[in-house]
């Protein structure tokens, strides 16, 4: 397979009080990542985990170094090319679901393809959909993205909550709904910052099975930060940060 994600020589130091040197975060980070591959990153809280992700996905800078998406040198993006990556090509789940409160389930999964041609409004009738485990993005393409949100909601399980509003749905489901929206752009790369940190045991194992089956069946490159030990031997490859450089584990 070939890589859809390299990091080379990455630093992150962040400014410090007058006088003072600036804080290391990162030292040197060399990663690659292959096109539907699964990973974990794991470390002790302060470790650099989250900064980390945050670069991969544009919500940071590197302060050195060099991050290749797709073969695009991120660094060489404006701010402008930077937001369309963010859209179109990385889906985000943070541990927060960051769910708009007053929105529908179906109104929160379609406010990545507001960028786009306006979605249709819920259809009153609606079919089965779906497709093959194992066709992969391509297949999707054919899909409206109204046809997508179904599909992956009854996918997910939330067949039956497209009208219900964040509150009205367990910490699981909201969840759920987060990952959905995160995926409904069709995004090569989907990063996920301790998805399951504020699960109870039974929400957090089922949400971390749904990961491993959609990153199979939608063929999106996952990455996943977590304290999560559980989670963490799910994925194909884990790996450790540790002052400041990833090592194997």
């Amino acid at each position: 397979m070939s890589a859809l994600l390299q990091l080379t020589d990455v630093t992150k130091c962040y400014a410090a009080a007058a006088g003072a040197n600036a804080l290391p975060v990162l030292n040197g980070i060399a990663l690659e990542v292959a096109r539907g591959e699964t990973l974990a990153i794991i470390g002790p809280s302060g470790s650099g985990k989250s900064t980390l992700l945050q670069i991969i996905g544009t919500l940071d800078k590197a302060t050195t170094g060099e991050v290749l998406l797709d073969g695009k040198n991120l660094a060489t993006l404006s701010e402008l090319e930077l937001a369309s990556v963010r859209n179109q090509q990385i889906g985000f789940v943070f541990q927060a679901h960051y769910l708009l409160p007053q929105c529908t389930v179906w109104e929160n999964v379609l406010v990545p393809t507001l960028a786009n041609p306006s979605p249709s409004p819920l259809p009153a009738k609606r079919g089965e959909g779906g497709r093959r485990p194992g066709e992969g993005n391509s297949a999707a393409k054919t899909e409206s993205v109204e046809s997508r949100a179904e599909r992956l909601l009854k996918r997910v399980g939330l067949g039956d909550r497209l009208h219900h509003r964040p509150g009205q749905l367990s910490g699981g489901e909201r969840q759920r709904v987060a990952v959905v929206r995160a995926l409904i752009n069709q995004p090569q790369l989907l990063l996920a910052d301790e998805p399951t940190g504020a699960l109870d045991h039974a929400s957090a194992t089922s949400l971390s099975q749904l990961l491993v089956e959609l990153n199979q069946e939608e063929g999106v490159t996952l990455i996943v930060v977590t304290h999560a030990s559980d989670l963490a031997k799910r994925m194909g490859r884990v790996l450790e940060l540790q002052d400041g450089k990833l090592v194997q584990r």
